[in-house]
């Protein structure tokens, strides 16, 4: 009786610790209809990133665009498998004023994500087709300032005018995506 009370204490410590984790860490929804968030969606943060050949990055440099920034890992198999889907994206609307940045979230950086998108080829539309949007490498600091990361991928649209309409965390929906970028162009 004596070890059925500690392991229920222990649990009932343990939910009470996840609950008040959880609602500390939580992040303001944003999955919800851009016009609802058109005037009101929260700024882009300003961020420093180095693309894989050392040049600084800002999303201020994408003013103007919309960008979907997608934090990603090349150990993770959900990101690696919606690659193909971005790439699609970045060919479709690329052309209209769209692009996907992708932050490479290993902790080992440039030395490891550099070989990988040199040498990963992508199955798109039955053709092996490389990354044609920009790897940037990220950090813990660049999460922070996206309200940190629950897992990867996630991916943040932004408007036009910098405003962070939509977060996705998990594997984004190609279809779901398109229809919030089509109402961005």
């Amino acid at each position: 009786m004596k070890k059925t009370g500690l392991i229920l204490l222990f649990v009932v410590v343990l939910v009470a610790v996840v609950f008040y984790l959880d609602k500390k860490t939580r992040q303001p929804n944003l999955d919800v209809p851009h016009t609802a968030l058109a005037a009101s969606g929260n700024p882009e943060p300003a961020v420093n990133l180095k693309d894989l050949d050392g040049k600084d990055i800002t999303l201020t440099d994408y003013k103007g665009k919309v960008v979907l920034v997608n934090f990603w890992a090349t150990w993770c198999d959900p990101c690696l498998g919606e690659i193909p889907d971005l790439i699609q994206l970045q060919q479709k609307f690329g052309p209209r004023g769209f692009t996907v940045l992708g932050v490479a979230m290993d902790e080992e950086g440039k030395s490891v994500v550099a070989p990988f998108v040199a040498k990963e080829r992508f199955d798109v539309d039955g053709q092996k087709q490389s990354f044609d949007y920009p790897i940037v490498i990220g950090n813990e600091d660049v999460a922070d300032k996206f309200g940190g990361l629950l897992g990867y991928p996630t991916s943040v649209l932004i408007s036009r005018d910098g405003k962070q309409v939509k977060r996705i965390t998990g594997p984004i929906s190609e279809d779901e995506l398109s229809k919030a970028i089509e109402s961005l162009l």
